[in-house]
């Protein structure tokens, strides 16, 4: 499966440097990350929960760090073994870029691969859930690093936390 994006982040491009290698913000932007430890220079060890389909297992992998380029560019590579399920290996490269009005355009290219009982569910299922997965990480990351915008307050219906959450890394920044 492979899928190609970009999120427009407003945030200075060191900004969302920082949290790309920060194992705080990979913990927190990771779906169903219980743990995640370790440096960007030596990789990290991390715990994901997932239920792909009717198969729920616990992943327990490293990520690691390549072609990095300071300020602008990486590539994240992650394996994880889920036991009896099977086991997935993915990447993601990720180019960083400034935008016209002082934001950061985040493009990244995602592969994932899985074998085991995951592969046996199926092409259409794993695409969907890798795609899902991918679209909730980047989602997740770009509310961690944006700060408020001029509208403070959480939308309707969601958790009345939600605004206090979105940009969150930047206020530990101090930006």
């Amino acid at each position: 499966m492979q899928l190609t994006d970009s999120r427009d982040i407003q945030a200075d491009r060191a900004t969302v440097w920082a949290a790309l290698l920060s194992p705080e913000v990979l913990q927190a932007c990771v779906p169903g990350c219980k743990e995640m430890s370790g440096t960007p220079e030596e990789g990290f060890e991390a715990t994901v929960v997932q239920k792909v389909g009717p198969v729920k297992a616990t992943f327990k992998g490293a990520v690691s760090f390549s072609d990095m380029v300071e300020g602008q560019a990486l590539t994240l590579t992650g394996d994880g073994k889920g036991g009896a399920a099977g086991f997935a290996k993915g990447g993601a490269k990720v180019n960083l870029e400034d935008l016209p009005d002082g934001g950061t355009r985040l493009t990244y290219e995602v592969e994932a691969k899985v074998g085991g009982k995951l592969a046996q569910l199926g092409s259409r299922i794993i695409d969907g859930f890798a795609k899902k997965m991918a679209d909730q990480f980047f989602e997740n990351f770009q509310n961690a690093v944006e700060g408020p915008g001029e509208d403070a307050e959480a939308p309707e219906g969601a958790e009345p936390e939600a605004a206090e959450k979105k940009g969150w890394f930047k206020k530990v920044l101090g930006a």
